[in-house]
């Protein structure tokens, strides 16, 4: 089943071509992955995806919802797309509680255990603004995983991680996968790519190509 499907999109911001006539589609229950320079176009495409732009040409069907027309925002979706941005001077644990406000469809102990599983600790009273880089971006999957979405979209993920975080990421999402969700990852790192995709598409100049 296609549950993400890209029909003849293109994003033109100002007089720059950004998006070129993409059409593309990812099946359900399978990581997917997407490469490419910086400048390529992936985050945009990403972006579109997840309603954040509207495309200025094209149709984005999630879940067999025309983003935009049948919903603002995808429903059911994690997300992370460039650096996650949090309250500095709140907690980790304070922090999702406020996003998970906004929906209030998980409490407390679904709040923890998705910092657990990307190993934080959800008891640290220590402010956001002294987390390290690789600590922020665990949060930020910690975010994204925590109401338990059938879709992931993860735009460098493991960036600030070190080789052991990476490592238990890697776990995580394949497991993840395993449970039938979908997950769009962009990454600049060939071995992320091979251990975790199952398709890969690459991106240049707007235009977009399956390579594997």
């Amino acid at each position: 089943m296609e549950i993400i499907k890209v029909e003849n999109v293109s994003l033109t911001l100002g007089k720059t071509e950004i998006l070129k006539n993409i059409n593309v589609s990812f099946e359900q229950g399978k990581i997917h992955g997407l490469i490419g320079r910086n400048g390529s176009g992936k985050t945009m495409l990403m972006k579109c995806i997840c309603g954040f732009i509207k495309p200025t040409m094209g149709e984005i069907t999630v879940d067999g919802k025309r983003v935009g027309k049948d919903v603002d925002f995808p429903k059911d979706i994690g997300i992370i797309i460039e650096t996650p941005g949090f309250i500095p001077y709140y907690s980790g644990y304070k922090n999702l509680k406020l996003l998970a406000g906004l929906n209030n469809k998980i409490g407390k102990e679904e709040i923890k255990r998705s910092m657990k599983q990307v190993g934080l600790d959800p008891e640290l009273k220590r402010h956001v603004r002294k987390y390290s880089l690789g600590m922020r971006q665990r949060l930020g999957l910690a975010q994204a995983i925590m109401e338990n979405p059938h879709i992931l979209i993860l735009d460098e993920p493991f960036n600030g991680l070190d080789k052991d975080g990476v490592g238990e990421m890697r776990e995580y999402l394949l497991s993840y996968k395993e449970q039938g969700k979908t997950i769009l990852l962009c990454s600049h790192s060939a071995e992320d790519i091979s251990v975790l995709c199952e398709t890969v598409h690459e991106m240049d100049k707007g235009v977009i190509q399956r390579i594997s």
